[in-house]
């Protein structure tokens, strides 16, 4: 017997029950939900042939992953580097400065070119001069970005229209050029499979086949409307035809789409209260040297 709850992050850890949760991670938008369970958990979580895992799936309507905390250690750790090395290479910073940005939060150069300068400057041994520093350098990577990409768009052959389309970013065009879609028409004529990837039989054999749009994890909603905002581009349908939006309600208790603790649930809280970014402390002296260094680039 399983114990109902409207919590849908509560309802997930009963439904594992007995394995232990150590964390559950929301994806709303695919439907999808992670589980983060101690390494000698992982069996009790999945079942015999997957049989508790499917059967949790099922009860909940989400899909679900389950991993253990060593995966998710390393992940993280791996991201951690990612990211690293990525402010290193838009910002032109040291390793320092760009593992301070990653554990202050921010995950991709646009958090930082577009955040509220004061979410900068109040890291610790920064200040208004540096976080305005730091966000010029993020836009004039991320407008040095955006020119390559379009460029690489207008090589592959594809149409200014499709760009227009509502959904279509730059990268989006150009990984529809690599999949030989170049028109608004073309990507009005796709199905969802062929955005988000699929499965078909071949031989008596189901295979995995790619979709032109697979590596942006969109959600089947999402393809969907980016296929029907495409055919109202193209003349195809009228706009009137698109889902219309749901009305947003306000939720009694507030889960923010994310990490979720479910220690918390059980001692009467809710998700993850924590408000803001953690600061982290700059090492001493590298706050001045950081100073001196975009000084003398601005000066050059």
């Amino acid at each position: 017997i399983i114990q109902w709850n409207p919590d849908e992050p509560t309802f997930i850890v009963n439904a594992l029950a007995p394995a232990e949760v150590s964390k559950v991670v929301l994806d709303e938008e695919a439907g999808r939900v992670e589980v983060v369970v101690p390494d000698e958990q992982l069996s009790l979580a999945i079942g015999r042939r997957g049989q508790n895992v499917r059967l949790a799936s099922q009860l909940t309507g989400w899909q679900i992953d389950i991993i253990t905390e060593a995966q998710d250690s390393e992940r993280r750790q791996k991201e951690f580097t990612e990211r690293t090395q990525l402010f290193q290479e838009a910002l032109d910073v040291d390793e320092v400065i760009a593992q301070l940005l990653v554990t202050e939060g921010f995950a991709t150069v646009e958090d930082l070119a577009y955040v509220e300068p004061y979410e900068i400057s109040d890291i610790e041994g920064f200040d208004e001069e540096t976080a305005e520093e730091l966000q010029a350098r993020a836009r004039d990577f991320l407008d040095r970005q955006a020119a390559e990409l379009d460029a690489k768009r207008k090589e592959l052959g594809v149409e200014d229209g499709v760009l227009d389309v509502p959904g279509v970013t730059l990268p989006i065009a150009v990984a529809l050029g690599e999949g030989g879609v170049k028109t608004v028409e073309d990507l009005a004529d796709l199905a969802t499979d062929e955005i988000r990837g699929g499965y078909e039989v071949r031989g008596g054999e189901r295979v995995k086949v790619p979709g032109v749009l697979e590596s942006f994890n969109l959600a089947q909603e999402d393809a969907e409307l980016l296929i029907l905002q495409a055919r109202v581009a193209a003349g195809w349908i009228d706009a009137s035809e698109l889902p219309q939006p749901e009305p947003e309600y306000e939720e009694e208790a507030e889960y923010a789409e994310g990490e979720y603790d479910p220690e918390a649930v059980f001692s009467g809280g809710g998700a993850d209260g924590d408000e803001g970014r953690e600061h982290a402390e700059l090492p001493a002296g590298e706050a001045e040297v950081f100073a001196e260094d975009l000084e003398q680039s601005r000066d050059a």
